[in-house]
């Protein structure tokens, strides 16, 4: 496929009307009130629609160029499985001729089950009980069947393929490149040694408060979009994600919860911090690749900056002597630079 036909591709997506949304959702075979409104979704276009039956439907229309059509469908089948299993998520829509994924002008686009709720704004323990339960039944499921065209979640496919593409873009700033470079080398290594030996199958991959909907005390896991091959603590660290030791005890509590329906390896929580790191790494070359995209600068005006850089560089760095700490290893001490005249007085001549 050529670069001109993926950049017209992306024109065409980044030009997506709640008009051309409606047009494709009925060229699908789905008829529609003229309702649509969009929802907050940066990688995606997301709208809410109301068919001619009055049902609330959410279509997603995807990125080109990030998932392939069998990625895509691996996706959907994992959330097949889980709704066949009682498992409370949003299930795709089939159109009429049974199809859940459609394409138009080289677009991508499925439904979804419209489900009421809201994303909790904090856990109490019998939440994070609760929801440790409903993830040990999802990975129940997700070891059920494998998906080999979905990203595995790996040193490479989150560290080394980023910072290659920031490298090659030369989007990191010369004073901090070097810097960021080191930690993110450190942080790969440690967590290759972690994920040796550890079991992986499919998983949420990106499951924090907000792609989480309580309603009546149920939970609903929102948004696949992220899916991947990777060890089940993912799915624990995101939503329970700080140091301190309110979040230590919740997770005993969604581990108390999990292994009602599920053993898990508890030796594998030393890869929180290192999976932390690779989402940082992750996350900040998913904005330099998205910058083209207008609502990428509006969103985050702050990204590229001096200042930005620093501080990404910095809490990479921080992450590296927490790491270190934890692991009982010696920090180094940088020696101590030897002044002279010059580093007192800025008019000194030899």
């Amino acid at each position: 496929m050529s670069t001109s036909n993926n950049d017209a591709k992306t024109d065409l997506f980044l030009a997506l009307t709640p008009e051309a949304v409606l047009q494709a959702v009925e060229a699908g075979g789905v008829r529609c009130k003229p309702v649509c409104c969009p929802l907050n979704s940066f990688e995606n276009r997301v709208y809410l629609m109301e068919g001619e039956d009055e049902q609330r439907i959410i279509s997603k229309f995807y990125r080109p160029g990030r998932w392939t059509r069998e990625q895509i469908l691996e996706e959907h089948q994992f959330l097949g499985d889980l709704i066949a299993d009682d498992v409370p998520a949003c299930p795709t829509l089939a159109f009429p001729d049974g199809e859940t994924l459609k394409e138009i002008n080289g677009i991508l686009y499925c439904l979804f089950e419209s489900r009421g709720g809201r994303a909790p704004d904090e856990l109490t323990d019998a939440d994070v009980e609760r929801l440790g339960m409903l993830v040990a039944r999802m990975h129940n499921v997700g070891v059920a069947r494998p998906a080999e065209h979905r990203v595995r979640l790996t040193p490479e496919t989150y560290i080394w393929d980023n910072v290659g593409w920031l490298e090659e873009h030369d989007t990191v700033p010369a004073p901090f490149a070097g810097r960021y470079l080191d930690s993110a080398t450190y942080i790969a290594e440690i967590a290759a040694e972690y994920l040796k030996g550890v079991e992986v199958h499919r998983i949420h991959g990106d499951c924090h408060l907000g792609n989480l909907l309580l309603r009546d005390g149920v939970f609903n896991v929102l948004d696949f979009d992220d899916m991947l091959v990777g060890p089940a603590v993912q799915d624990l660290w995101l939503v329970l994600s700080g140091r301190d030791d309110h979040t230590r005890r919740q997770r005993e509590c969604f581990l108390e919860g999990y292994e009602r329906f599920r053993r898990f390896d508890r030796t594998t929580l030393r890869l929180i911090e290192p999976l932390r790191g690779m989402r940082m790494i992750h996350y900040t070359t998913w904005l330099a690749k998205r910058w083209h995209d207008p609502i990428f600068p509006r969103t985050w005006p702050h990204f590229g900056t001096e200042d930005y850089w620093e501080e990404e560089t910095k809490a990479l760095e921080d992450l590296v002597v927490y790491i270190r700490s934890d692991r009982g290893e010696a920090l180094a001490e940088k020696p101590e630079p030897t002044l002279s005249n010059k580093d007192y007085f800025f008019d000194w001549e030899d």
